[in-house]
């Protein structure tokens, strides 16, 4: 029996939850990437340099704050920890600050809240650092320094993979003065507006590509097909299965960073565990263009490495975390995440106001982007600037800006 589909209602559907999806994130978007513009114009990358000399637990505690502090899309925060290991720091905490900069950020926190509920944030900042604890764990009885060795040798080749320059470009203002001091001055102003809108131009196509790519499998998956994958009838099987199952769904999912947020309100609602949400949403850094990345980065073996090891910190934090929360009550009993189509998520309510508002903000720092030549950085994100290049223009011209 052939079932006619009717294409065009079939599509619209698909753009409708990507159009309502889009409008209860955006404010929440544009205020935690705004956030993370004004901390990264203060926080200055020669700085995180220098406090990352070893793997002990002090130097992984600052790898793990100065990530925070420098939240990355996740193919910056890749491209960063290589620039950072290729200038001395040691390998276990230049990976500790890549899983930090992606996955304990404010703009993340913020977006998961809004759309999965409070606890999922809770969850992120209690699985983030238990996911490396237990990657520093692995590394110290896996990691050899022969591997080491390779990786440096590998990573001092320069191959190409993804915002070499914006990895390298540093934002931040110099001079003395308080912090509203400096974050009020002009220099502060256009500081933020060009960190705000390089971190918008990096990871904007992979939110684009998460909407879509959930609005497609909110509209056209069957929720028994979503039930059956996780296992729901079976809720021993299932709270194990998930963090398992997550990180494989993310790996194939092609997206990254806060992009994959609407697609785990999606998997939410389909029945996946707490504890699985919780490992896909880490395992945005093992997704596979940036496994790729990898590869070209440290070699074969190095990749293949840190995907073993990364994959099984994500789901080991996973399932710590899912029951945990589960034997404290925190894991929510309904499955309510914001998947609304255009015609349920756009109202003239509070949702509506503070995404006007968000936009004039944005245009504003827009504004001051291209008014203070911020163009040319964005031709330059995606290209290495080389060891011997003269980074002066990009890391020291906010203290002069008027």
């Amino acid at each position: 029996m052939i079932v006619a589909v009717d294409v065009p209602h079939e599509l619209w559907r698909a753009l409708s939850f990507t159009v309502g999806m889009t409008w209860e994130i955006l404010w929440a978007l544009v205020l935690g990437f705004l956030l993370s513009a004004i901390v990264q114009a203060l926080v200055s990358k020669q700085q995180v340099e220098r406090l990352l000399p070893d793997d002990s637990p002090r130097s992984l505690a600052k790898a793990t704050a100065l990530g925070i502090a420098s939240s990355s899309c996740s193919y910056a925060s890749v491209a960063l920890a290589r620039t950072l290991f290729r200038k001395g720091a040691d390998f276990t905490a230049a990976i500790v600050f890549e899983l930090a900069s992606t996955n304990l950020v404010v703009e993340l926190g913020i977006v998961i809240a809004l759309v999965l509920g409070w606890q999922f944030t809770l969850g992120e900042f209690v699985g983030g650092p238990l996911m490396i604890v237990v990657l520093a764990l692995l590394f110290r009885a896996l990691l050899s320094r022969r591997l080491v060795e390779e990786a440096r040798l590998e990573a001092g080749r320069g191959r190409i993979g993804s915002m070499e320059g914006h990895a390298e470009m540093d934002m931040s203002i110099s001079g003395g003065g308080t912090f509203w001091q400096r974050l009020r001055s002009p220099a502060g102003f256009t500081a933020t507006s060009h960190v705000y809108v390089m971190e918008w131009a990096a990871i904007l196509r992979d939110i684009v590509i998460g909407l879509v790519a959930a609005g497609m499998l909110a509209a056209w998956v069957p929720d028994s097909w979503w039930r059956a994958l996780f296992l729901t009838h079976h809720p021993t099987w299932a709270h194990l299965w998930g963090p398992v199952v997550g990180p494989l769904v993310a790996v194939l999912s092609f997206v990254c960073s806060v992009g994959n947020v609407p697609l785990a309100a999606v998997l939410w609602n389909g029945g996946i565990s707490f504890g699985g949400v919780i490992a896909f949403i880490f395992a945005d850094l093992i997704i596979l263009p940036i496994l790729d990345i990898y590869r070209r980065y440290y070699g074969l073996r190095v990749a293949a490495f840190l995907f073993a090891t990364l994959t099984a910190s994500m789901v080991g934090a996973g399932l710590v975390t899912g029951f945990v929360f589960d034997a404290l009550g925190l894991v929510p009993e309904g499955r309510h995440a914001k998947v609304e189509d255009a015609s349920a998520a756009i109202t003239l309510g509070p949702t509506t106001w503070l995404n006007v508002a968000a936009l004039l903000v944005s245009a504003v720092l827009v504004w001051r982007f291209f008014a203070t030549g911020g163009g040319p950085m964005l031709r330059m994100m995606k290209e290495p600037m080389g060891e011997g290049s003269d980074h002066s223009h990009h890391e020291h011209h906010h203290a002069h800006a008027h």
